[in-house]
């Protein structure tokens, strides 16, 4: 009698276009990410595509919160995998023994640079972004501000009240200009650097992208950020220049990590398989100039042109991911009273 009372239900569920309570569904696979927003929709889309079995559910904030979270959450993680984080953080991460070791099926086709160096690699990189400042020429006409082109014409005084940028410890974009110029210069002349630009800088925000968005309004007339960004609001008509700062520009990239204990290691796996694949690489370069799989590059309207050869060349992420905390809490001591409320 059961089974022909469930068969009844079944049938006028599917007569009515529902799928009965015990269809196929897919399995939810939790996504942190400091991917952008608008990246997040058709890389979710491509992956679902390929693997309609499973669903991403994705918890995206700036890299800085991400990395908190992850490390919060270390004793009962609540991520599944990470697709979207920098490098310099999963390094954090990897110390902590909070990564899952596993080789996608193409990391033959990715570029060194671009994965750990551990065997199996603990994660593999998806593409590459640098710090860039978004430079309003518009306002800049009307206040008879001269177009920066080094790093070291940004203190200049004419700049003062004009320029922002991102607060390192949570912001990836921060972080990775912070190390930059740290790397740089030598810790001592980096540290005197940033004492000179803070007297010209509004405030530090709490996104990466947010400088360039603010340069691009007209609100303020620079912004340290995403050259990425900049590129987009440049092709969207927004009055700016894209500038990658003399003699060379800080970077990292964003990376997919799998986190040890998931309960959905098959499914991360195949999401794993899917970020490190070409054609996810080919969606990373609709965004960025420089992806991980080899061989994949096009031009990106308005990116600036010598992207790749303006990356610092030796970019220590071991050093970074070492030296974060100490890095973080001196900045934050001496620069944090003008940081944007959370």
């Amino acid at each position: 009698m059961r089974r022909i009372l469930f068969a009844a239900v079944a049938g006028l569920a599917i007569a009515a276009g529902l799928a009965p309570m015990n269809a196929d569904a897919a399995e939810k696979l939790t996504v942190y990410t400091a991917f952008e927003n608008e990246q997040l929709a058709p890389y979710k889309k491509a992956f679902e595509a390929a693997h309609p079995g499973i669903e991403i559910q994705w918890v995206r904030d700036s890299t800085g919160i991400i990395t908190a979270r992850l490390l919060a959450e270390k004793a009962n993680p609540q991520a599944d995998i990470v697709w979207g984080l920098a490098a310099s953080s999963l390094l954090v991460l990897d110390k902590d023994g909070l990564l899952e070791a596993y080789a996608p099926k193409t990391l033959g086709e990715i570029k060194s640079t671009f994965r750990s160096q551990k065997s199996p690699p603990t994660w593999v990189g998806a593409d590459a972004w640098m710090g860039a400042v978004c430079f309003n020429t518009v306002e800049a006409a009307k206040k008879k501000l001269p177009t920066p082109q080094s790093w070291e014409d940004l203190l200049n005084p004419a700049y003062k009240g004009q320029l922002v940028m991102p607060n390192p410890a949570s912001s990836g974009t921060g972080f990775l200009t912070v190390s930059g110029w740290l790397q740089m210069m030598g810790e001592a002349k980096a540290w005197a650097y940033m004492d000179k630009l803070n007297e010209n800088i509004a405030a530090y925000t709490h996104s990466g992208s947010k400088p360039c968005k603010q340069a691009a309004s007209g609100e303020y007339a620079l912004g340290i950020s995403i050259e990425y960004t900049g590129a987009s609001l440049k092709s969207k008509g927004a009055p700016i220049s894209v500038i990658l700062p003399k003699p060379a520009s800080g970077w990292d990239m964003e990376a997919t990590a799998i986190v040890k204990g998931t309960k959905h290691l098959a499914a991360a796996k195949q999401l794993a398989d899917f970020a490190a694949s070409r054609p996810a690489n080919q969606l990373y370069n609709d965004y960025y100039a420089v992806v991980a799989y080899k061989g994949v590059s096009k031009e990106i309207p308005n990116y600036p042109a010598n992207a790749e050869a303006m990356m610092m060349p030796k970019n220590n992420f071991e050093w970074a991911a070492t030296n974060r905390d100490r890095i973080l809490a001196e900045w934050t001591r001496r620069y944090d009273s003008k940081s944007e409320p959370k």
